[in-house]
């Protein structure tokens, strides 16, 4: 018969406790945006096309598309951010929500924009590049 696995009380008190600090992250990353939602989809946008990952016909409309992402994700239930990000859980290690995100949207969705001529790059490439503008507006 194969050993059932319980942990102590003091583990379970643990892990409850890094369980609910990442929850609480995450909720304060997605409920952050509404401050910096602007000037943030402008940084993904042009870092996006300054590294030549997204190729567009025009840039404004890249950054409203970013924009319209972003907020749909502060208005958006847990649920509904699981599904869009669900694909992509395994990028790395320790993933930003919001980077993740904004990475699914793009890769997923804004390819089929009648603005977007092309998306370059791999995935983790899209995710760091939109990882690296994310952290400097809202830390981890």
């Amino acid at each position: 018969m194969p050993k059932v696995f319980r942990p102590s009380t003091s583990e379970s008190r643990i892990i409850s406790k890094i369980e609910s600090s990442k929850e609480r992250a995450r909720k304060m990353a997605i409920r952050g945006i509404k401050d910096c939602i602007d000037p943030l989809s402008n940084a993904i946008a042009m870092k996006l096309v300054e590294n030549n990952l997204v190729e567009t016909t025009n840039k404004n409309s890249l950054e409203e598309q970013i924009n319209k992402c972003l907020d749909k994700l502060g208005r958006a239930e847990d649920f509904d951010i699981d599904y869009q990000i669900a694909r992509f859980r395994n990028l790395t290690p320790q993933l930003h929500v919001i980077s993740i995100y904004v990475a699914a949207f793009i890769i997923e969705q804004l390819i089929n924009h009648k603005d977007i001529v092309d998306i370059f790059g791999s995935d983790e490439d899209i995710y760091f590049c939109i990882n690296q503008q994310v952290t400097k507006f809202l830390p981890q």
